[in-house]
């Protein structure tokens, strides 16, 4: 496949990506395709995150979606975002995607609403709901790590996100 036709694939598992849970047969079996030609998921991401525009933009969401998923139900993450959020019920730009309570379940629930956003295509939503909840983890990492070491570089982690998410959202 040549650059050109390696690119439109690219846009075209990009676009795809999001419906994993419901894909034909018939489109699971060519993504297993891609898979296989590709690697890993690791691989897959860095696949994308190669093709700019939508592209990587997607494998830098997949990415995020991943530590989100990571930091769930880590206990000392849970603890320092409900003593945030009694301070600050609705950390900014997080008000209309979480429900009052803070459990095990908010950060992979947040992962989820960023990857729906993403197969309604608004793109720009999805983004910015990346950002504001990379935002929030930032503010809560020292306290997180205060109370487990086991959280380690969470403030790092969520501004190398936030730094490749923004980079990849100007490209589109």
């Amino acid at each position: 496949m040549d650059a050109e036709g390696e690119a439109a694939l690219a846009h075209h598992v990009a676009r795809l990506l999001p419906f994993h849970w419901t894909w034909p047969n018939r489109v699971a079996e060519e993504m297993s395709q891609i898979m296989d030609h590709v690697g890993d998921q690791r691989e897959l991401m860095a696949w994308l995150d190669r093709h700019p525009g939508l592209p990587r933009l997607v494998a830098r969401l997949y990415v995020f979606m991943g530590l989100l998923d990571r930091y769930t139900a880590v206990p000392a993450v849970v603890t320092a975002m409900r003593e945030y959020r009694k301070r600050t019920p609705y950390p900014p730009g997080l008000e209309p995607y979480l429900v009052p309570a803070t459990d095990d379940d908010t950060l992979a629930s947040i992962a989820f609403k960023v990857e729906k956003l993403l197969g309604e295509e608004r793109t720009r939503e999805a983004v910015e709901l990346a950002l504001a909840t990379a935002a929030w983890l930032q503010q809560i990492a020292p306290r997180a790590r205060e109370l487990s070491p086991e959280v380690g570089d969470l403030n790092e982690l969520m501004e190398q996100a936030r730094q490749d998410i923004r980079a990849a959202a100007a490209d589109i």
